[in-house]
């Protein structure tokens, strides 16, 4: 039986980097494209003597490096991606390296004389569907798309699963990946931790975890798993809100205050990213990867403090102890919040442009209770399900025009197409938004992915507008915004149009 050939991309990132150790313990032929760069070869050098690796440098935005990578691969593993907080320092790098990037896969794939064959799996991001605070913080595959304001990196990732699903590549899968428990997480320093609300919750999963799914990607799949969109969950056990986390990290060290350590005015009441999710044992009947829980991070954490966590526990125990550790802690945590993308630095220099989606107004701000009078959610066993506009207990078979149609006016617009074959997911049909705009999208695109108008993505972040007019959209906004707020609107810096690509 011939050996298969896959090519990874990423495989100096946390989830690229798990992937390849878990693929070198098979027999695998294993091609990897990395940046020809110092760190990048730093990271790799340590598998270079693996017979099982052929390690290309070069770079995902030039055409000719990935068309070189792909000659005789039978899978792509595509976990590359310019991630945030960095992304949001770079609008138009993100969209480059994470558009232009599955374009040139996409179009490399096609270069192939057997590119029918070939398997693309693509990882997506949990960020595509943006905020989801309580109490809609369960969510599925087909939920609305909802980038939060100012979230480039969710921005050029949606224009990139688009570009997947409506490639005409008969093998595909879109995973969107949750955030990794990882050593890189641990030791994160950057604004970006006050972007997440306290009460916000994740579905986590372990770095080590998502390496050995994307490895059983490559395994023999039953053909109804190809051509979807899946979300990528640890399961119960990787599930935690944004306090809960901080609970975890500092009560082990005699902190059971966390007054010491963190203000809760420190933290965005809106516009981040997560939820826990109503179909993530899908991906796992599937591929069968989940092992660890959220104790993994905790103990890479405590790994990571090193001396500094006997000495927390004795100096907690004394008299005025937990202040003082408090203090110590505090002091690494908050040298961040006068950054650029700092929320103090929003507030004292009344940037509206961040205050408002981040916090609704200033005077909103100001109400924020002390962090032991807040009153945290609770019911996080109660789901509230987004309907999606149109009968999903049919089976795909069976989706026609009229199913079509009617998801269509449930998003404030129509189908224009007269005529579609029955059961047929794939083909692009024509519509147009409630503003107006006409656009072709196929119904896996749309109905499956949750996505709707490109024109409307592309240009800005108008949401108490859209939710005014589209009642699909609706139902994940006016939970979580009243009625009453300003309409605003932030136009995008970049879009995928931008992208120079120099393949086909």
């Amino acid at each position: 039986m011939k050996t298969k050939k896959v090519f990874l991309t990423g495989a100096t990132g946390s989830m690229g980097q798990a992937t390849l150790k878990e693929l070198l313990k098979t027999d695998l032929e294993i091609v990897a494209l990395i940046r020809d760069t110092r760190l990048d070869k730093k990271l790799i050098r340590p598998y270079l003597r693996n017979k099982n690796l052929k390690v290309h440098y070069g770079d995902l935005t030039v055409y000719g490096d990935v068309l070189r990578c792909m000659k005789s691969v039978d899978i792509v593993l595509h976990c590359a991606a310019f991630v945030s907080p960095a992304a949001d320092y770079d609008p138009k790098l993100a969209m480059e390296i994470n558009y232009g990037s599955i374009v040139n896969i996409i179009n490399a794939i096609k270069a192939q004389p057997n590119w029918q064959e070939i398997r693309l799996v693509s990882v997506g991001t949990v960020a595509e569907t943006g905020d989801r605070m309580p109490p809609i913080h369960w969510g599925r595959v087909g939920d609305p798309i909802k980038p939060s304001v100012h979230d480039y990196y969710a921005v050029s990732k949606i224009a990139a699963e688009r570009a997947v699903i409506e490639s005409g590549l008969k093998y595909w899968v879109s995973l969107r990946q949750t955030g990794i428990l990882c050593e890189k997480m641990s030791k994160i320093s950057d604004a970006i931790i006050f972007h997440n609300g306290l009460d916000n919750v994740l579905e986590y999963v372990t770095d080590k975890d998502s390496g050995v799914l994307m490895r059983n990607c490559c395994n023999d799949l039953p053909g109804d798993f190809w051509g979807h969109v899946y979300n990528i969950g640890g399961g119960p056990g990787c599930r935690m809100s944004c306090y809960e986390m901080f609970k975890n990290m500092f009560e082990p060290l005699g902190i059971r205050n966390l007054e010491n350590v963190i203000d809760s005015r420190w933290f965005a009441t809106r516009n981040f990213h997560g939820q826990y999710y109503l179909d993530s044992d899908k991906l796992e009947e599937y591929l069968h990867f989940r092992s660890q829980d959220k104790q993994y991070f905790f103990d890479i954490y405590r790994k990571n403090m090193g001396s500094l966590v006997p000495i927390a526990k004795l100096v907690t125990r004394l008299p005025g102890g937990e202040k003082l550790m408090g203090a110590v802690i505090r002091k690494r945590v908050t040298k961040h919040l006068m950054d650029e993308r700092g929320t103090l630095n929003w507030i004292k220099n009344n940037n509206e442009e961040f205050i408002a989606p981040f916090f609704i107004s200033k005077k909103e701000w100001r109400k924020i209770p002390k962090l032991s009078q807040m009153k945290h959610f609770t019911d996080w066993n109660k789901v509230v399900e987004i309907d999606h506009g149109y009968d999903e207990t049919k089976p795909e078979s069976e989706l026609c025009l009229e199913d079509v149609k009617a998801a269509a006016r449930f998003r404030g617009g129509e189908c224009l197409s007269d005529s579609m074959q029955t059961g047929e997911w794939g083909k692009k049909l024509k519509w147009k938004c409630a503003f107006g705009h006409e656009f072709d999208a196929s119904p896996r695109l749309v109905l499956e992915g949750g996505h709707w108008c490109p024109e409307c993505e592309r240009k800005s972040w108008n949401y108490h507008e859209v939710a005014k007019r589209n009642p699909f959209f609706a139902q994940v906004w006016y939970p979580l915004h009243d009625k009453k707020e300003p309409s605003r609107e932030y136009s995008k810096e970049v879009s995928e149009l931008d992208v120079r690509i120099d393949g086909k």
